[in-house]
């Protein structure tokens, strides 16, 4: 199984934190997700431009990276 690191900047509080919990979930082939403040540990075949484009859909104000 596929692992991937996302870096974040911005995330501020555990509201945003489960937002983006449930957007990387609902993708096809995300198997696990670990998401904090700084980043998230994801487990699946998900792509990692779709990981990225899922957290910028909530128009959060955070920068991935």
């Amino acid at each position: 199984m596929a692992q991937q690191s996302l870096s974040f900047q911005g995330v501020e509080n555990a509201d945003q934190v489960n937002r983006i919990t449930t957007a990387l979930m609902m993708l096809d082939g995300v198997e696990s997700v670990e998401v904090g403040r700084h980043g998230a540990e994801v487990e699946g075949k998900a792509r990692r431009e779709a990981l990225i484009q899922a957290v910028k859909a909530l128009k959060l104000g955070i920068e991935v990276k």
